[in-house]
């Protein structure tokens, strides 16, 4: 009985119903946490269980992603900013191969505290890090000793992990898109506090009433992140 029941729910999460759920089935969108992490409100979004797996509901999802994509298209039409967040060992290097490919600021690092709510003192680092490099690049740091030429590259490069992808910030950015909220928690209250759009997946143990925009998926699969920040990015790229 419980093998019937688990191969009528495969197939209820995995039939083509067309082609964009057949694609987010593929990606892995649908996996979500064990069944004892689930928050309350994403049980709206759970189409059924397996092996003790909550399973999301790809139909949600897809209303959801594209009205995400609605509103990306909305704020790079009117030249707003959108920052991209992943920090996550496995979506790192996609955050920041997304990010670039549409011209789009990104942090992949670890958060720092106060990029938002105190994004004034940041963006004195940043100008003082890009300053550092232009000087680099000019040759300009030629006229100090090694020793000290070797403690001004060190400087560079710390700066460089924290503020690379956001150089291009000259202001606060208008929405976030946040890859895991749990994970980013901090960029998520950030957001929040400021008023910047909060777009984000929503796995099945987070609270999707946290992000303005939340899009029911697996946050831990690098293809389900991946699809999400590639629809995102195409919207930004198109829209331009």
């Amino acid at each position: 009985m419980e093998k019937t029941t688990e191969l009528q729910e495969e197939k209820t999460v995995e039939e083509k119903m067309d082609p964009v759920i057949e694609e987010m089935s593929n990606a892995g969108l649908y996996f979500g946490h064990r069944t004892s992490k689930i928050h309350p409100r994403m049980m709206p979004f759970v189409k059924g269980v397996r092996n003790g797996v909550h399973l999301i509901d790809l139909e949600a999802t897809s209303k959801m992603l594209s009205a995400a994509v609605d509103f990306t298209k909305k704020i790079v039409s009117e030249k707003k900013i959108l920052l991209l967040v992943g920090t996550k060992i496995q979506t790192k290097s996609i955050v920041e191969e997304v990010a670039k490919s549409a011209g789009l600021p990104y942090v992949n690092q670890r958060w720092l505290g106060g990029t938002f709510t105190n994004f004034e003192s940041i963006k004195k680092r940043i100008d003082h890090f890009k300053d550092l490099e232009d000087k680099k690049k000019k040759g300009e740091l030629e006229k100090y000793t090694k020793k000290e030429r070797i403690k001004l590259d060190d400087e560079i490069e710390t700066l460089r992990g924290k503020f690379e992808g956001i150089k291009i910030l000259e202001q606060l950015p208008d929405a976030v898109f946040v890859c895991d909220m749990k994970k980013d928690d901090l960029a998520v209250k950030e957001a929040k506090a400021k008023g910047v759009k909060v777009i984000a997946i929503a796995d099945t143990n987070v609270d999707p009433a946290l992000a303005d925009y939340p899009i029911p998926a697996n946050d831990d699969a690098a293809s389900s992140v991946r699809y999400i920040l590639e629809k995102l990015a195409e919207a930004a790229k198109k829209t331009k």
